[in-house]
């Protein structure tokens, strides 16, 4: 399995990621995540739509919160071709508590807390605490990413404008 060091910190301590790391141009890789009703979702079953896939460490802390606030106001803006998944290895339950306290209905939420399949695959595992980095991934219709932010210090904003900008190009 292969690891990655000093790319991204956390609280300025650099952190080893796991998993392959993405490039811009490839297909994104599937994976099988959970939905809040602890149904199997596959990230394929998106084709057809243009994706901003939100990766989020823990809602139920302070940027992840803004962050999937932030993408759920956006989210009615762009129109139906567009889906906001946010993922995270918080439970199900978890998950859809805080969509619930949150009044977050536009964006999906997903659980990778099963096998890190997501993680693994998109390349944003945090080895040795069992959470994503926070990252931005856009997908384009056919399912090949166009854009990507691994953001540098897990414990700050991503790029909102730049995300959503890409997610308007893409056809």
């Amino acid at each position: 399995m292969k690891e990655r060091q000093g790319i991204v910190t956390m609280k300025g301590n650099a952190i080893t990621l796991m998993g392959e790391e993405i490039k811009i141009g490839q297909s994104a890789p599937d994976c099988t995540l959970v939905a809040n009703d602890l149904s199997e979702v596959k990230l394929s079953s998106f084709k057809g739509k243009k994706c901003i896939l939100s990766v989020v460490p823990s809602l139920d802390t302070g940027i992840c919160d803004i962050q999937t606030k932030r993408f759920n106001t956006e989210a009615g803006k762009l129109g139906a071709e567009v889906v906001i998944l946010t993922i995270s290895m918080d439970l199900p339950f978890a998950q859809k508590r805080w969509c619930g306290d949150a009044g977050v209905t536009q964006v999906k939420t997903f659980s990778d807390h099963r096998d890190a399949s997501f993680g693994l695959a998109y390349g944003v595992l945090i080895k040795g605490l069992r959470l994503l980095a926070r990252s931005i991934f856009v997908l384009d219709s056919k399912g090949t990413v166009q854009y990507i932010e691994l953001v540098k210090e897990v414990t700050t904003e991503p790029n909102y404008n730049a995300a959503l900008e890409a997610v308007k190009k893409v056809k």
